[in-house]
This record gives structure tokens, sequence and C-alpha cells, in this order.
């Protein structure tokens, strides 16, 4: 796509606001590309843009509400100042109910722009500016076709390739690798909002990686609801271990890193892969969710508790030094407290380097939201009380193992304290605060650790 440059009388600029996960992040780096090609520049905030975006996320009601709440916030500061065009974009723009609530209740919200649909963006806001909206739709919307439960439609929320991007600060950048999902997990609404599973082709990833490195990023991450996943709805031939095998040959590229991993399709190719491989790191972030047999087939997660400890235990054979990570919920309809104990049980097997851990949100649209059998809300906070303690014990424990132990540490930024001046992470992704006369972000060096907490390590750069 060629972004269409608008030469205006007066120098137009833009603010985006970016609520939600990483692939959000992403999108709004190529929202603020399309803007700055078509002839808009960055405002310093919300007060003085001609044109504000909020990139939304859908994924808990708390987080909807804290949409609502900002763009009424941002109605107000604007106050006896000049109006500018509003775009309300992303996850939230895909449900059901956002366009009706959008022109009863925020007038001032001019366009509902789905994720599939971001690169038409310049195009509505120029419309607006230019007073061609006004007797258009109020607001414009530009959304993909809702998607049933289950459903197999093909709907399309995959983005154009050759969209351009702004070059974000720091040694780190986010890549693409597919768009939707098709795993219907009982309690989620990411499958009817970012639609179906959609992989790019190898060829575009590779390219956009190495373009990445050639601008002196030194570290990439994957991204896809679910990356794992990739390559099964292409010939079936290629897929995410191969992907994976393949960048890793790209020059120059020091880590590579992918979020978010689906335990059912964690294959032992894609365990070897990383084994073999020079710059994807030994971190493995692998959703738990519950330990129990039961609960899982509610959540339709697809996999047992026995997989899990399996894939687990392979890991580990392959991969020794590897850090593992989990996302956990506390309170599905239904749990039982001996449904917990098998989480609890779990928890203590596997010995997490690190969890997040949630309490049961009902989603409007899931059919999780629909059980009768939820939990009291007492009883799914206590739940997660215990599940915060039992982890944080366990995560200092095994940072502690790493007192007097040299890592390799990816410095990315400078840090406020006056001993250890720098941070970064390890291949293992533990944050690293490091003391050195002579080093500076962007250095990859080694570190002895010194002292340990429950989300850090502290160390002095040896040579």
């Amino acid at each position: 796509m060629t972004a269409k440059v608008v030469q205006y009388t007066l120098e137009r600029t833009y603010y985006i606001e970016t609520f939600g996960c990483q692939m959000n992040e992403r999108d709004s780096e190529t929202i603020a590309g399309l803007l700055e090609d078509y002839g808009f520049s960055r405002a310093e905030g919300v007060e003085t843009a001609d044109v504000i975006v909020v990139n939304t996320c859908a994924v808990r009601q708390s987080a909807e509400n804290k949409v609502w709440s900002r763009l009424g916030k941002i109605a107000s500061l604007r106050k006896g100042g000049k109006y500018p065009v509003m775009v309300l974009a992303g996850c939230m723009a895909q449900l059901p109910q956002t366009v009706k609530r959008v022109k009863s209740r925020f007038p001032y919200v001019h366009a509902v722009v789905g994720p599939g649909h971001i690169h038409r963006i310049p195009e509505l806001v120029h419309s607006f500016l230019e007073g061609q909206g006004k007797a258009a739709e109020h607001p414009a919307v530009a959304v993909s076709p809702q998607r049933t439960e289950m459903g197999k439609d093909k709907s399309a929320q995959i983005l154009p390739e050759g969209l351009p991007r702004v070059k974000v600060p720091g040694l780190s950048a986010f890549v693409n690798i597919m768009f939707g999902c098709d795993n219907f997990c009982s309690y989620c609404i990411v499958p009817f909002v970012r639609g179906p599973q959609i992989s790019r082709e190898p060829g575009a990833v590779k390219s956009e990686v190495a373009d990445l490195v050639r601008d002196g990023y030194r570290e990439i991450t994957l991204l896809g609801q679910n990356v794992n996943a990739y390559g099964l709805d292409l010939d079936g031939e290629y897929g995410f271990a191969d992907l994976l095998s393949e960048l890793d040959r790209i020059p120059g590229l020091l880590r590579l890193r992918y979020f978010t991993s689906h335990p059912r399709d964690f294959t032992k190719e894609m365990v070897d892969a990383i084994a073999r491989s020079r710059a994807v790191c030994e971190h493995f972030h692998l959703p738990l969710q519950s330990g129990s047999n039961r609960i899982l087939k509610a959540m339709n997660r697809g996999y047992t508790r026995e997989d899990y400890l399996a894939l687990v235990d392979y890991i580990r054979e392959k991969l020794p030094g590897a850090s593992l990570t989990t996302d956990i919920i506390a309170g599905f309809p239904g749990e039982s407290g001996e449904d917990f104990q098998d989480t609890v049980d779990i928890v203590k097997s596997v010995e997490f380097d690190g969890a997040f851990t949630f309490i049961f949100s009902p989603r409007k649209g899931t059919s999780a939201a629909r059980s009768k059998d939820q939990i009291p809300p007492a009883e799914k906070s206590e739940r997660l009380q215990r599940l915060v303690e039992l982890q944080s014990n366990i995560t200092r424990e095994k940072n502690r193992e790493l007192l007097g132990r040299v890592v390799e540490v990816l410095l990315e930024d400078h840090a406020e304290d006056p001993k250890y001046t720098l941070k970064g992470r390890t291949r293992t992704n533990k944050v690293v605060f490091a003391g050195a006369k002579d080093a500076a972000p962007g250095d990859m060096v080694n570190v002895k650790i010194q002292e340990t907490g429950t989300w850090y390590l502290k160390g002095q750069v040896v040579m």
C-alpha cells in the first residue's frame, strides 16, 4: 500500500494512546507510520493534537471500561479548544455494542476502526478534516463482519503487507507473524474481535526481521495470539519450528523471542529447534490456566495436566537452564476446592520462574460468562492470594540460586540506582540491574549476580 501524502496549509498533528497487549503496541506503530506518511507529525499530547487515535483492548470488561472513561476525559481536556478528529481503533471496535454506544453517548468519536482495517485510518481522518465527513455516516465504521461462536468463516483481519511503521526507540522490535485465533477458549473474546487465524507468508516475516536488524534492532519478538500454531492455516508443510530455524540464521540478530504460545500446539520439534538455535531465547511462556483436567476441559484448552507436565519434562531435558513462566486463572466457573488444589500442586511441582495470575472475570460474549456456576468474589480473591504468595516464594528461591553466577545480559537502558546504573535482561527474561564503568545500552555483557529479589537480579559487569 502506498500512502497518499496530503499537503496541508497548516501542519497537522496526531497522538495515539494504546491499551492492551503487544499486538496493539505493534498496530499503533503502523497507525503512526501511516499518519506520518500522510503528512502528520506527532503531537506532545491529546491537548494539542488534531487527530487522536485510541487503540483499544477488549480482553476484559475492565479494559473496556478504562477506554470509555478515557474518551470522556480526553473530551473534557479539549473544552474551549480546537476540536480534534477522534478515532476509536482496535479490538473494542469489533464488539457489536460499540458502534451503538458511540452513537448514543460519544458523539465526538468520528470513526470506529477494527484491527484489520487500521490502514484505512488516514483516509477517514482526511475526510473529516476536509469536511467531507459531515455528510457521511457518523461515526465512520470500518470493521470486519461479526464472527459467530466456533464459526469457520474466513472474514480476514490480516493487514496488507508493506505498511509503514514508525521507528520506536530501544533495541527490541515486535513482528507480527500471524493474525487472529481459532482456539475459542471458553473465557476469551479474542477470536471474535481479532478474527480467524491467518499466518503471514514466511518470506514476508523474514524480510521484515532482516530489515529491522539492519536498522539496528538487536532483539526481535514474534507476535501472535498463538504463535506456535503458525503455518497450520498455510500448506501445513512449513511451521513455527521452520520459521524459528530460518530467522535464527539472520546475521546480526542477537536474540529472538515470541509471544504467546499455547501448550496444546507446542511440539517436541519446536523444542528441538530452540535447543539447536543460536538466537532463540531459552524462555518458555506456557499459559497453564488451570491444573485441573475438569476445568481445562471446561476452558476448551485442548490439553490435560499430564500433557502439560510431559511438555515441561521434555523442555527441561533438552534445555536444563531454560526458564518457564505461565498464566493462571483463579476462580473459573465451577472450580471446586479440589480443582484449585490441582493447580496449586502443579505450581509446586513445576516451580515456574514466574506467573501472571488473574481472578476469573466474566467477559460478555463468551460461554464462560454465561455459566451459572460463578465463584463468589471473596473466594476467587482468596485463591488468587494463595497463588500469588506461593509463586512469589518460588520465584525468590529460583532467583536466589543465581547468586554468584555469571549471566549474559543485553543492556537495554539506564537505571537510577547509583550502584547499578544499567538495566537489561537475561536470555531467560530475568530483569538485571548492572554496575559497569564502560558499558552502555546495546552492549551484550556478562554480569556476576550479587543480589536477588522476587522480580530482579543485581550485579557487576565482569570481563
